[in-house]
């Protein structure tokens, strides 16, 4: 055999996430070391290969990409093809490539990387404090992409032109910065200042000044990688007091960033696997057991066993906090707001919350809040999925049309899917607010241009006000509405892919309902295309309608009403001596229907458990009541309370018996935290009942979790303790339980229904 016969060509596409990651420096040095010829480029699909060399060297060259690809490299499909010789021996990088179909995926942020680490504290490292040192294996990625493919060009760092130092770095394919878009130094790249809030510039090294301003109690606006965080000390009452006020934030925990993590062990209780998602890539907050030695501001998180903890992530986090600092770190924003990211934006919206603005001059394209996480069985649990984790794409069972699914109208991300990609956005918020309604349209659009869908269809909440749907309804696409409920439990058969139909407990506070009602309290018999309602909690009055959610005592009313009659208000009752003035103007109203919608909402069994405990009457952020229920029992011991299943043509659920037992308890004095805790095992208890029964009369033993209520892990843990010996439990992983996953359940459900 000649020589020539020995060798081959070979064109190579991969598609996944290899942009962006040093894809393209790992696959030269690769073929350099197999002696291969030809040459690699970013295109509009991905990463495309020509090589060239010895049959044997490009067997070697092929296995090398799976196996020792970059680590935050996520290889898709490798599509191999046999090309005709050329003789080429060297082998080169080539100038990027843009083209008619788009399927390259692009990076999530990713957290700074020890060896950056390293250099930003080492005095003869030129660059020594910069605050925006990375390479490709670490740093801005989706934050700062206007489009693809992904080079310096069509990113916000194109003004920022490479001296000759970076330039030889960018170039030289024995160094890590080789092809790295971001890459810069403190001669070429941007740079920080600090700004008083009127806008004067103060002299001096701003990160220094700034550490000493929070040292001294001043309030903070940040400019990081996604948007502006507002920062103070986390031991400093009056400054964490004083962040809380003037954000209007009442008793909502703030989140803290950790300068190391031996400091996070000194006020928190830490597992391996918690420790693992606190240092990983994404560097999410992760919600963390407070020690009994817990040494902070107590209005960090106000009478909360858990606090929600991060460690640094950007160059500019190690620089100002030293490994023993603990800092409130929470999104720059007023409540309800989207975090601020534009510049001008920023100043106007903080001016009246920080004292000072820690500013650069690295414009931000895409907004990214902090992702939201716990362990739950060793595995991650998310709150909420942002930055370091999208836009990462889920992958479906199998592909379908181009779908733009837009989401509920609190916790807002929407979805767009591609083939079988399920491309789920960063969290968006809560689109009662007009600001972030704005936000969540430019995402839509700027998603629709990075990722080259075309909607072929649009689904939407079954809720005719929400302004997602109201959106939805502005486009001239076939529209699939899909009950809210139904989209969260084919949320998570999308994300675990599974075609076939479960028992579907999908629990929260509020959902459209098919019958005009709100739901809340579901069994569905449910797959990706259709569902059935097989079971339900009782309808209760909404006294009030929304005012009810806001103020949980008028439901809390209206059950005493409806077990005792107007006399409970001679019981010796906490909520009793809580109440309005003029409330029985409120139980005559709901007696006459008015204003009074009916809802099985499980989230508003936990309102009246707490207003009943005389726990909270009245909220100042979404689920408050429940939350507070839920610290209130922990660690207590729980006794099971009456309920009732009453059978027709679908399951009621009636906790009626057990507010009046809570009631009687209560009489007798009980402890309160018993009296909470008797709740959560009273409701697992009944939720693993209902369950048991469809089981016998469907014949199945899969179940899946969704809701928001499943973020409550006293609940989560005692429903999962009882289900697990009869089913097998399928629950969110990569999405949250909460409407954030809402989108992707739309997307699945509007994708079978189009087949």
């Amino acid at each position: 055999m000649s020589g020539n016969e020995r060798k081959k060509r070979l064109s190579i596409q991969i598609t996944g996430i290899v942009q962006g990651v040093g894809f393209r420096p790992f696959v030269y040095n690769l073929a350099r070391r197999c002696n291969l010829g030809g040459w690699v480029l970013n295109d509009s699909a991905g990463v495309r290969i020509e090589a060239e060399g010895d049959a044997g060297a490009l067997d070697t060259f092929l296995a090398g990409l799976k196996s020792q690809a970059p680590p935050m490299a996520v290889i898709r499909d490798i599509i191999v093809t046999s090309r005709s010789l050329r003789g080429e021996t060297i082998f080169e990088i080539k100038q990027s490539q843009a083209s008619a179909g788009r399927s390259t995926l692009v990076s999530p942020d990713i957290a700074t990387c020890p060896d950056c680490q390293r250099e930003i504290t080492d005095p003869g490292n030129r660059r020594f404090r910069y605050a925006f040192t990375n390479c490709t294996n670490c740093g801005p990625r989706y934050s700062i992409i206007a489009d693809i493919p992904y080079d310096r060009k069509s990113t916000t760092m194109k003004d920022f032109p490479m001296c000759p130092a970076c330039e030889a770095e960018y170039h030289d394919p024995t160094d890590r910065r080789f092809h790295a878009q971001p890459n810069a130094c403190p001669v070429c790249g941007p740079s920080y200042r600090l700004l008083t809030k009127q806008g004067e510039e103060i002299e001096g090294d701003p990160l220094r000044a700034a550490r000493d301003l929070i040292v001294q109690g001043a309030i903070l606006a940040v400019k990081g990688i996604g948007g502006y965080h507002l920062a103070c000390d986390g031991e400093n009452e009056k400054a964490v007091a004083e962040l809380r006020g003037r954000k209007y934030r009442e008793d909502k925990p703030f989140a803290v960033m950790c300068g190391s993590l031996e400091t996070v062990r000194g006020q928190c209780l830490l597992s391996t696997a918690e420790e693992d998602l606190l240092t990983g890539p994404a560097r999410p907050i992760v919600l963390l057991t407070k020690r009994q030695s817990y040494s902070l501001a107590e209005s960090v998180a106000p009478g909360n066993p858990a606090l929600g903890v991060m460690l640094p992530y950007a160059p500019v986090h190690w620089l100002l906090l030293r490994p023993e600092d603990i800092w409130v770190m929470t999104s720059g924003n007023t409540s309800d707001e989207p975090i601020a990211y534009l510049d001008e934006d920023a100043r106007d919206r903080l001016a009246g919350i920080a004292d000072y603005f820690l500013v650069h001059n690295r414009p931000i394209y895409c907004r990214t809040d902090d992702s939201v996480a716990r362990i739950f069985q060793n595995k991650p649990y998310l709150v909420r999925r942002s930055r370091g984790m999208a836009p990462a794409p889920l992958r479906l069972t199998r592909p379908g049309p181009q779908v733009l699914a837009c989401g509920g109208e609190l916790k807002n991300t929407f979805c767009l899917t591609k083939g079988d990609q399920a491309f789920l956005s960063a969290h968006i918020g809560d689109l009662e607010n007009m600001a972030t309604f704005a936000a969540y349209r430019a995402a839509i659009e700027h998603y629709q241009r990075l990722f080259d869908v075309r909607p072929e269809l649009v689904a939407c909440d079954l809720h005719p006000d929400y302004l997602s749907t109201k959106y939805a309804e502005e486009l001239d696409l076939p529209r699939i509405a899909v009950q809210h409920h139904h989209a969260h439990i084919a949320g998570v058969l999308a994300e675990q892919g599974r075609e076939e139909k479960v028992i579907g407990l999908a629990f929260d506070g509020t959902g459209y309902g098919t019958d005009g009602h709100l739901w809340g309290g579901e069994f569905l018999l449910a797959d990706c295309r259709e569902f059935t309602r097989l079971a339900q909690c009782r309808y209760l009055p909404l006294p009030g309608g929304s005012k009810a959610i806001q103020e949980p005592w008028r439901q809390a009313v209206w059950v005493l009403y409806e077990l005792y009659g107007m006399d409970f208000a001679r019981m010796d009752l906490p909520l009793v001596r809580l109440l309005p003035e003029g409330w029985p103007l409120m139980v005559q109203a709901a007696a006459k229907g008015i204003n009074t919608p009916l809802t099985s909402g499980a989230g508003r069994l936990f309102d009246i458990a707490a207003a009943l405990l005389g726990i909270r009457t009245r909220i100042n952020y979404e689920g408050q009541a429940a939350v507070e229920l839920e610290m209130a029992a922990s660690g207590a011991p729980g006794a099971l309370l009456p309920y009732t299943i009453s059978p027709g043509s679908v399951y009621e659920l009636d906790f009626r018996p057990t507010f009046a037992a809570l009631v009687e308890r209560m009489v007798q004095k009980a402890p309160r935290a018993e009296l909470a805790a008797a709740f959560h095992t009273t409701l697992a208890v009944a939720l693993a009942d209902m369950a048991g029964r469809l089981r016998k009369e469907t014949g199945i033993d899969q179940v899946a979790l969704s809701g928001g209520v499943f973020q409550n892990i006293t609940l989560l843990r005692q429903v999962c303790r009882l289900l697990e010996k009869d089913f097998t439990l399928l629950l969110h992983r990569r999405v949250p339980p909460n409407d954030g996953g809402l989108a992707l359940g739309q997307a699945a459900v509007a994708i079978e229904r189009s087949r």
